[in-house]
């Protein structure tokens, strides 16, 4: 399990190569759920989200062989912009393999950033992809099972916990879970009696699915969100939700897409879906809770296009 230690440790690597976001109080929001809300905003990190973090710890972790022999990364989005960009900033040649489902916006940066981008017809073929590029010789950063990256993630904890005031629930969308397990170990060392809450969409239940079977399992793959979309947790990542997580809840997409307009109408921040799907999530933890929650929220990224939010919104109905 990562300790409080080893986020602590990530934060001084870490130092100097990525923001420390806000975390500040929102009184729209605040108004819009009827209960206190802090918000993180990792969506103004470097590459537009926390994946930034893990990238680079990993990145900085690696030997001179390591580096030389070149970098592979699996993405949906997020953590492809996020190794390409910070590896072309530490002079590192990247391989990015994304499904052709991942927006259009982070291939474009990824390629920008100089990374050699591959394109695979899933994400169970990107990620079993992958795997050949490694065996093959590159070195590689997996967007959540290692215990660097995840330590790294766990800095957003480490500052909520240093910056917010009183907090009784957080609420941490998940993808594979290297950003709950990372924020949750942090959180409940530094804040004990915290509740942690993960956020999924229903056509990508990797976290739920694995709590539900005992162990991480693959789970099929329907949602728009790409950036949450694993193809299975991780036997890590789900050891620390296990442990450290009070429940898991799912949203759908529409309500994550709806969630993106709430939070630009009622927060005044430009999120993705994997960050929108945070606000529908927040009112069942009020329901569960009652009275004198006070919430924060991990708004982990914000790489959506207004094209993309207005094709997904026109899609669903919504306004």
């Amino acid at each position: 399990m990562i300790t409080v230690a080893d986020v602590e440790a990530a934060a001084e690597r870490i130092a100097g190569h990525v923001v420390r976001t806000p975390t500040v109080p929102s009184p729209g929001l605040s108004a819009f759920l009827g209960a206190d809300v802090t918000v993180k905003l990792e969506l103004l990190q470097r590459t537009g989200s926390f994946k930034a973090r893990g990238a680079t710890a990993k990145l900085l972790a690696f030997g001179e062989d390591e580096r030389a022999a070149g970098v592979v990364a699996v993405s949906g989005g997020n953590h492809g912009i996020a190794t390409a960009v910070m590896a072309g900033a530490l002079g590192i040649e990247a391989t990015v393999v994304m499904p052709r489902s991942a927006p259009g916006r982070a291939v474009d940066i990824a390629k920008a950033a100089g990374a050699n981008v591959v394109l695979a017809d899933t994400m169970d073929r990107a990620f079993a992809l992958v795997e050949e590029l490694r065996s093959g010789g590159l070195t590689l950063v997996h967007p959540f099972d290692d215990p660097v990256v995840i330590a790294a993630q766990g800095t957003v904890g480490l500052e909520m916990a240093e910056d917010a005031g009183e907090l009784t629930d957080v609420l941490v969308s998940i993808g594979g879970g290297g950003l709950i397990a990372g924020v949750a170990a942090a959180l409940h060392a530094c804040r004990p009696g915290i509740r942690v809450w993960g956020v999924e969409t229903a056509g990508a239940r990797a976290m739920s699915e694995a709590l539900a079977q005992g162990g991480p399992v693959p789970v099929e793959l329907s949602s728009i969100v790409s950036t949450l979309s694993a193809p299975s947790a991780s036997q890590l990542t789900y050891e620390h939700a296990a442990a450290l997580v009070t429940d898991v809840l799912t949203v759908t997409d529409a309500e994550a897409v709806q969630g993106i307009l709430d939070l630009a109408e009622h927060g005044k921040v430009w999120g993705e879906p994997a960050a929108g799907c945070l606000l529908p999530a927040a009112r069942r933890v009020l329901e569960r809770v009652g009275d004198g929650a006070r919430l924060g929220l991990v708004v982990c990224g914000g790489n959506a296009t207004i094209a993309d939010v207005t094709e997904w919104a026109d899609r669903f109905g919504l306004r």
